[in-house]
């Protein structure tokens, strides 16, 4: 199998970015609604929790669609944007959210998980201490969490980087600028004597795929040699 076109590089680096960014971007919210869920009980969680799945449920091709309503330059986000000179649709950037959306639920559940296997008693007793909800937060809650984090993120990351539906339905394919590796594959596909792009790209797809998987599985349990000495 020869190395991958010029053309192709572009595409591999795009999704890269693409998807770093939106792991990036999406964490603070994802922090954040993972910590309410699993702190709080509130009029509405169930609602909210119902929401948060649609992204998993709905597809994606619909995602995209309903991004391409609210951030298009006739839709109420885009034209706030807009206002500002900030245009989202049919721009990497567009692609940025599209991933960070489509990857937001697995790195939300992922974070609530964590925080669910903190010790209550720790905090309570920090908070007998004097330490406030931000102290307990960021000296207690987040580093107890950091694994389930870390997976989150790894998972969210590999969801973003092979994210399609959402993200030709939302920003299109425009070489250069939106045509993520998951896109050149589908362009491939219906190009004649495409099918070795095809298939180096798809050997990358999977290789990123082992990697974050394996990964995350590596986080979220702990190192082997670890856990044997503990026991």
């Amino acid at each position: 199998m020869t190395a991958l076109t010029p053309d192709e590089w572009q595409a591999l680096g795009l999704s890269l970015r693409v998807g770093l960014i939106a792991v990036v971007a999406a964490l603070p919210f994802a922090l954040a609604l993972a910590w309410l869920l699993s702190r709080k009980r509130f009029p509405g969680r169930a609602l909210l929790e119902s929401l948060l799945f649609l992204p998993l449920i709905l597809p994606p091709v619909v995602t995209g669609y309903a991004l391409l309503a609210l951030f298009g330059v006739h839709g109420p986000l885009g034209e706030l944007l807009g206002a500002f000179g900030i245009v989202v649709a049919f721009r990497w950037t567009g692609a940025v959210i599209a991933a960070a959306v489509m990857g937001f639920p697995l790195l939300v559940l992922s974070i609530r998980a964590a925080f669910d296997g903190v010790d209550r008693r720790l905090e309570a007793a920090a908070e007998t201490l004097g330490a406030g909800a931000w102290r307990r937060f960021a000296t207690i809650t987040l580093p107890l969490s950091l694994r389930g984090i870390v997976a989150g993120c790894v998972l969210a990351f590999a969801r973003a980087f092979g994210e399609f539906g959402a993200t030709i339905s939302f920003v299109s394919n425009i070489p250069g600028e939106t045509r993520t590796l998951p896109i050149a594959i589908y362009e491939l596909l219906n190009t004649p004597a495409g099918m070795p792009g095809v298939q180096r790209l798809a050997l990358v797809s999977l290789l990123v795929a082992l990697v974050a998987s394996v990964s995350a599985a590596f986080v979220a349990g702990g190192a082997p040699w670890r856990r044997r000495e503990d026991a």
